[in-house]
């Protein structure tokens, strides 16, 4: 049997064994044991996967018809198919310890699956990813650049992100309107920013839905108090701050905040 690739789960199915191959040679495994892998469709990187001894492999499909296939033709993974919306489940209870996150991830729901790592961010030391090169470049991207934002900050506080590969659209079943990438994420040595971290990503979201004004417009219906800050700040945009001056930019905030109560 084969998989049929359905549009309203975005799939797209990696054909070429070689760059499967390489992102799974990807992972760095440092002092990790599991690894789970989102969206495996027919299994081309479980495959490799599996070739990991020293790994215990587990997968986490949507479609019902991808989990038969996978039962059928890997056998030896058992009862760590796990068959849901990795979207939705407590991957807690799916997995205990470290787990290293892996996969070719549907374009439509990527930007979810990197806000479900950062909440798990303390399990997960290491995501290998296959996503759009646009949000690639977006998530490696650096202050001063047009595509830096609120994915670019929110990951990068906590994360080290590495652009490792393009791959282009041919090597996919049905193949994609757009090239693909994939990168790497490393946790950080970052344990605690010593600042409201709810508070950061409203900042971070906030200034950045509204990037092209300065931060004192796009921040003043959050902040009141916002021409108690340091002009310094206020006449900047989001793009121009690094992680670390939005951490502090939060911290600033709340003092503020702290004063007018």
């Amino acid at each position: 049997m084969t998989v049929r690739a359905k549009k309203n789960l975005g799939q797209h199915f990696l054909t070429d064994k070689n760059i499967a191959r390489k992102i799974v040679e990807s992972l760095q495994k440092r002092d990790i044991k599991q690894v789970l892998e989102v969206g495996p469709g027919m299994g081309v990187l479980t495959q490799f996967l599996l070739e990991e001894k020293d790994l215990q492999t587990y997968v986490v499909e949507i479609d019902r018809e991808s989990v038969a296939y996978l039962h059928e033709h890997f056998p030896e993974l058992g009862d760590r198919v796990i068959s849901g919306d990795f979207l939705k489940m407590n991957l807690s209870e799916k997995l205990t310890g470290p787990f290293a996150l892996i996969g070719n991830f549907p374009y439509n729901i990527s930007s979810q699956i990197f806000f479900r790592v950062l909440e798990y961010r303390n399990q997960i030391p290491e995501v290998v990813g296959m996503i759009q090169k646009e949000v690639a470049e977006r998530i490696a991207a650096g202050p001063g650049s047009k595509t830096y934002g609120i994915l670019s900050v929110l990951l990068q506080t906590w994360y080290d992100i590495e652009y490792l590969f393009t791959v282009h659209e041919h090597v996919f079943s049905p193949p994609p309107k757009v090239k693909s990438a994939v990168i790497r994420l490393t946790r950080n040595k970052v344990e605690s920013l010593e600042c409201d971290e709810k508070l950061l990503f409203t900042i971070v979201k906030q200034s950045f839905n509204q990037r092209r004004k300065t931060l004192r417009n796009s921040l003043k219906g959050l902040v009141p108090e916002i021409d108690q800050l340091d002009p310094a700040w206020l006449k900047k945009r989001p793009e121009q701050l690094s992680v670390l001056e939005f951490i502090e930019l939060t911290r600033e905030i709340e003092k503020v905040r702290s004063f007018g109560n």
